[in-house]
């Protein structure tokens, strides 16, 4: 039984609400067959689905329709990521630049900024450092 795509892009939990999936459809986010599509746009089997989520193009194949919203683990039932290699790298890299930081780097502990402090000032009270900068 054919499905509108708007309702099959929530139920297979591409989008949080159909309501956020009517509007990327709406935005012309929404590609199939490399065609914009309307909210009512009925899918079939097989059709390929392209999404449009800031740079990254992600690339989904219909594979069933469920009868409601499913669950995160079942979801491969009805759908398949065919998104290509580069996207997911670029999608890698954003997500590296985006002010992630892992523990320790970026912003200095109260012990380092204390070290580099006492660095400083030991640097800063030597006579003959501050002439040859002048």
């Amino acid at each position: 039984m054919p499905v509108r795509i708007d309702k099959y892009l929530w139920e297979v939990r591409l989008f949080k609400t159909r309501t956020i999936a009517t509007d990327a459809c709406r935005k012309g986010k929404i590609f199939v067959s490399k065609k914009s599509v309307k909210p009512s746009f009925i899918l079939n089997i097989g059709d390929n689905i392209d999404i449009k989520k800031g740079p990254i193009l992600f690339s989904f194949k219909v594979l069933n329709f469920p009868t409601g919203r499913v669950g995160a683990k079942i979801v491969n039932l009805y759908i398949d990521d065919i998104t290509p290699q580069e996207q997911k790298d670029l999608l890698n890299s954003i997500n590296q630049n985006s002010g992630f930081r892992e523990k320790g780097s970026g912003r200095p502990t109260k012990k380092e900024r204390r070290d580099l402090t006492s660095f400083v000032e030991d640097v800063y009270m030597y006579d003959d450092f501050l002439a040859e900068d002048i």
